[in-house]
């Protein structure tokens, strides 16, 4: 996968956190991921179809989801559920969506995000590699998992 083909995606969810949650995120180094050492609570995932081919996961651990969901509702969401689940994969959804407009190259269509609530892994693809990219902000830590096969990776 082409690094500059992630840059789409974390444009997007800096952006994202600012205009929704008024909220500055800063990345952390970016690597590529070669197993499935990353764990998280809470997790949105959105499949990319058409010239391109891949998937980008927005994970939290369950803290910072909460505060994410409380700061995208504007009030307090105290535990795991609906709401958060609902909010998670508005979030993924956004930075997919606004990721795409730039991504012009590439007919692409977005899945429907599909949300994982408790400790699990986001496993490794062999054909498709995955760029992780860690987030710091006021709220914590979480980080986007970037995973993107386009034609001429074949």
């Amino acid at each position: 996968m082409d690094v500059a083909y992630a840059n789409p995606f974390i444009v997007s969810t800096i952006e994202t956190f600012k205009k929704m949650l008024n909220i500055e995120g800063k990345t952390g180094k970016l690597a590529v991921k070669t197993n499935d050492k990353h764990t998280y609570d809470v997790s949105g995932v959105i499949g990319l179809s058409g010239e391109a081919q891949g998937s980008i996961c927005l994970s939290f651990p369950k803290d910072v989801a909460l505060k994410a969901v409380s700061a995208l509702l504007g009030m307090e969401i105290k535990e795991i559920g609906p709401d958060v689940s609902d909010g998670i994969g508005e979030l993924v959804n956004i930075v997919a969506g606004n990721a795409k407009q730039y991504l012009t190259k590439y007919t692409l269509s977005i899945s429907l995000p599909k949300v994982v609530i408790g400790n699990h892994t986001i496993a490794v693809t062999k054909d498709v590699p995955t760029l992780v990219v860690p987030f710091i902000s006021s709220l914590g830590e979480f980080a986007i998992e970037i995973a993107l096969k386009t034609p001429e990776a074949k």
